[in-house]
């Protein structure tokens, strides 16, 4: 159920609902089409708001963030940290009536790290007895891993060390049950809604693709009683622009974000349905390390100095957005930021000296060298796209072709790491850790696309993942990103803000760091 919009004049106005319509329907533009619903393959934050929904781990999530149980009622935990008992709810139960037991967490957690399944998040899991060993072939029997059953509702847990994210890492779509029979009965095609079986507050009943995914409020999730919406209809818009309208015109209640060069007018004219808050995320640009021209460091160095973020923040992307120097989110937990050598210093001093790496490296002005820049379609990111290839031309005489592909499509070129040389690219973690940002640049990452590889990274981070003292892991990592961030196989540009429109009547929801927003908890209220 969802209030109409009428355009007049330019402004907006709320138009009163059917009172014959006695559904309650919350219409949530989200983002780019999804490339799957399997929670053990699908990659991407579109695909991640729809798993929220639809899938429940053993934690789950209130809505400012905090984690809570889920699947599991209870749980214990060693005192070294690295044992976890969780006991799994009674009333648990699939969309089809089968109950969830323990059996099915331990057959989705070895599909994770099993190299057949290709899953681009195995590396979520590491922490694992095992985990890696398996993902990356070295273990061929996934017995080995860290995960029993010790009964129907009883799941053991082993790590290879003490892991203080654990719990907030597990809400994520990876460690998700998945029902065997169906998997094994219905191969890739699982998913489709008439096949799918899920345990979460919703069920996806429809997937027209680049059109509509409804999904409609589960009869047999353990909290049914607390969920106020009947469906949820996610709308795929790539185009931030096209967003906006559908919102102004009544079709969505919430948009998956705003185009940056509406801002003002925004903040002018709908202030009060303008949401801005804190993410945990960083906006970058990633360079493939694995051909000419950016396996050379000094010409890597030079293209990221010469990107001016304060004009970017304030001229281009102006919500709140902070300028990047760290790849770790400054003000994660137990944390403290470590920077680019470059980040003191005005930018006419950081384009000097990116010039003379530039030189060094064989181009001149006299010389340009001629690059492609990728990025996947969206009018924001376009417009960034612009602005950075002026600053590398203004700074280099560089050549820069703009490159734009469909979000699939573009998620797999970079993969490949064959044409891509430049590439715009953004991450969120998936909990309040800096591991989190650290564990995607490991040499056997399935999401580290730039082809770092650094020995001395991946043990630190082995190290990290094994100490149980406090400073000492931060010191781990701080050594890590320190590492990586000399390498310079990305450039930080942005830390993000989320920015979205909301009509007013949505209720029930509030704004966290993780942008973990469960339709669960929303309601639409007149």
């Amino acid at each position: 159920m969802a209030l109409g919009v009428s355009l007049l004049a330019g402004t907006t106005a709320l138009v009163a609902p059917s009172l014959a319509s006695a559904e309650m329907v919350f219409n949530r533009g989200n983002g780019a089409e999804p490339g799957s619903l399997d929670p053990q393959i699908s990659e991407g934050v579109p695909s991640a708001h729809i798993l929220r929904d639809v899938f429940e781990g053993l934690t789950a999530e209130n809505t400012d963030g905090s984690i809570i149980p889920g699947q599991a009622e209870s749980w214990t935990i060693s005192d070294d940290g690295t044992q976890f008992t969780f006991k799994i709810r009674d009333d648990a139960v699939w969309s089809n009536g089968n109950p969830v037991t323990a059996h099915d967490f331990v057959f989705a957690w070895q599909r994770a790290v099993d190299p057949k399944t290709g899953s681009e998040y195995s590396f979520l899991l590491y922490p694992l007895k095992n985990a890696q060993a398996i993902a990356g072939g070295e273990e061929k029997d996934l017995t080995q891993l860290g995960v029993k059953a010790a009964d129907d509702k009883t799941l053991e847990v082993q790590l290879e060390g003490p892991a203080p994210y654990f719990l907030g890492m597990i809400t994520h779509s990876v460690a998700y049950p998945v029902h065997k029979a169906t998997v094994e009965a219905h191969g890739e095609a699982w998913t489709r809604p008439e096949n799918m079986v899920s345990n979460g507050a919703f069920k996806v009943t429809e997937w027209t693709p680049q059109s509509r995914i409804v999904a409609v409020k589960s009869d047999t999730y353990w909290n049914k009683d607390t969920v106020k919406l009947d469906k949820v209809v996610y709308h795929p818009t790539e185009s931030p622009t096209s967003e906006l309208k559908r919102y102004r015109a009544g079709e969505l209640d919430w948009t998956y974000e705003v185009p940056n060069d509406q801002i003002k007018w925004i903040k002018e004219n709908l202030a009060d349905e303008f949401s801005v808050s804190n993410y945990l995320g960083v906006y970058y640009y990633g360079f493939n390390m694995t051909k000419p021209p950016f396996n050379d460091p000094k010409l890597r160095k030079a293209f990221s100095m010469a990107i001016d973020r304060e004009i970017l923040t304030s001229k281009i992307v102006t919500a709140g957005e902070v300028p990047a120097y760290a790849f770790v989110v400054p003000g994660v937990t137990g944390y403290d930021p470590v920077y680019a050598d470059f980040k003191a210093g005005d930018q006419n001093a950081r384009n000097a000296a990116a010039l003379k790496l530039y030189e060094e490296a064989g181009y001149s002005k006299d010389s340009p060298i001629e690059i492609e820049l990728r990025y996947n379609t969206n009018d924001n990111h376009k417009k960034i796209a612009i602005a950075i290839a002026s600053m590398w031309k203004k700074t280099f005489g560089a050549k820069v072709n703009l490159v734009n592909e469909e979000w699939k499509v573009y998620l797999e070129t970079r993969k490949q790491k064959q044409v891509t040389q430049a590439f715009r690219a953004g991450w969120i973690g998936d909990y309040n850790d800096p591991n989190t940002f650290l564990e995607l640049w490991l040499s056997d990452s399935g999401l580290n696309d730039t082809g770092f590889d650094n020995p001395e990274f991946d043990s630190l981070l082995k190290q990290a993942g094994l100490e149980q003292d406090a400073t000492k892991r931060k010191e781990l990592l701080m050594q890590a990103e320190a590492i990586f961030l000399e390498a310079n196989a990305v450039a930080p540009i942005y830390h993000y803000v989320t920015k979205r429109m909301v009509k007013p009547y949505v209720k029930g929801w509030q704004s966290n760091v993780m942008d973990h927003i469960r339709s669960q908890y929303i309601s639409i209220e007149n």
